[in-house]
């Protein structure tokens, strides 16, 4: 199960990788809008999986201070 969630999330993350690179290309309007469009849904798709897969996530409140070792 864990594999498959990896396989999505690389999958993703490669759609991502190539979107940015079409967007540093010589594009129409029409073809650049489609593709950050494209973008945009793979970014949303690559953050639910991730929060998905991996959901403990770990932060400290603002201005607390690491205690002394």
């Amino acid at each position: 199960m864990l594999d498959e969630y990896l396989a999505r999330i690389r999958a993703h993350r490669n759609n991502i990788y190539r979107y940015r690179r079409l967007l540093k290309s010589n594009l129409s309007d029409v073809e650049r809008q489609s593709i950050e469009k494209r973008l945009i849904e793979e970014q949303t798709g690559l953050e639910s999986l991730s929060a998905e897969t991996f959901p403990l996530a770990f932060s400290l409140p603002k201005g607390a201070d690491m205690p002394a070792s």
